[in-house]
C-alpha cells in the first residue's frame, strides 16, 4: 500500500512512500510550505481519501 500526501493547491505529492507517517511531521520537513507553488500548509487544509488501486 502507498500513502501519499499531496499539495491541495497545485496537486504536488509532497510525500509518498509505504512508512504511514504523521502529517505534521511531513509538513514540518518542508517548513509547513508546497515545495512546488509554496503555499502555506496546515493540517486542516487536507482531507483523507481512500483509493484502491
Amino acid at each position: 500500500m502507498v500513502f501519499e500526501i499531496v499539495c491541495p493547491k497545485c496537486g504536488e505529492v509532497v510525500y509518498s512512500g509505504s512508512e504511514l507517517k504523521p502529517l505534521g511531521k511531513v509538513l514540518k520537513e518542508y517548513d509547513y510550505s508546497c515545495p512546488k507553488c509554496g503555499v502555506k500548509l496546515s493540517s486542516e487544509d487536507f482531507e483523507i481519501e481512500i483509493v484502491e488501486g
